[in-house]
């Protein structure tokens, strides 16, 4: 028991050295990284947080060693996760502790990094990863757009802009395709949330660009109108719809004082399919 209880202690120590020598690299300001990256250079930079995230996932490695001693001497702290991309935005039954010392600093993480996808905080070092992963169309990227995109807006938020396009580029798998592929579409006007997204597509069909709009399967019943399923690089199914010939009236007042409609036809998105949850 004696010899149990000196190795229990030499963890804590471990695992609080490290907390207290990674503080000064997570209170960071965007100003400091950025006169980092003049000075040192952005290859250099980026090998420190290569340097940083391997030192994440070894804080992890030792959490479910401590979690597994801990457990040993009758010490209930959850079952320690191995994954450090966990989803954080499912929710989990077993609430903050859920999945020990690693399952709380892996979701912490992600969280991190949704926030650096939402424009809602800069992520720190999670955000960081973040970026790194959308540049290459990476798992880490697309488990994270998979979240907001099929999270609720309310607590998730959203993804707009141009971080959105890249975002919707990495989801559907064409980034990790590499620049030398082809047939590969663009978009614009993305916004990613709430089991929804619309955006502007374009592609040799469309060099002009159309409206399109892909529905979650889970949260959504299936459109009425045509419409494909397709699958995000996480697995999960969407059913996409692209905008329809719509006649447009436009009333106006005739010569003889009575109203008048000029017809015309344009492009428009089909009404959106109901949401499971108020069927």
């Amino acid at each position: 028991m004696k010899r149990k209880h000196k190795i229990l202690i030499t963890l804590i120590i471990v695992a609080i050295m490290f907390v207290i020598c990674t503080v000064p690299a997570f209170a960071l300001t965007e100003s400091e990284v950025q006169d980092q990256v003049n000075s040192a250079g952005r290859e250099s930079v980026t090998g420190n947080i290569l340097v940083w995230f391997l030192c994440a996932i070894a804080f992890l490695k030792v959490s479910q060693k401590i979690d597994s001693f801990m457990s040993a001497l009758g010490i209930n702290v959850g079952h320690t996760g191995g994954s450090a991309g966990g989803s954080s935005s499912g929710g989990s039954s077993g609430g903050f502790a859920s999945g020990g010392l690693a399952g709380v600093v892996s979701r912490s993480f992600t969280k991190g990094a949704e926030k650096s996808a939402t424009d809602s905080g800069s992520g720190g070092l999670s955000g960081a990863v973040f970026n790194s992963s959308l540049n290459k169309g990476g798992g880490f990227a697309n488990k994270v757009i998979g979240n907001v995109a099929t999270g609720n807006v309310s607590s998730m938020g959203t993804m707009s802009g141009e971080k959105a396009s890249s975002a919707l580029m990495s989801y559907m798998g064409y980034t990790a395709l590499g620049e030398g592929a082809s047939d590969i579409p663009s978009f614009s006007d993305v916004e990613i949330g709430g089991g929804r997204i619309t955006a502007t597509e374009v592609t040799e069909e469309h060099p002009e660009g159309i409206a399109t709009a892909m529905y979650h399967a889970g949260k959504y019943a299936a459109p009425d109108c045509d419409f494909t399923t397709v699958q995000s690089a996480d697995g999960e199914k969407w059913y996409k719809q692209y905008a329809v010939d719509t006649v447009q009236k436009k009333p106006y007042q005739a010569p003889d004082g009575s109203v008048a409609y000029n017809e015309s036809i344009i492009k428009k998105l089909p009404k959106a399919p109901p949401r499971k949850d108020r069927l």
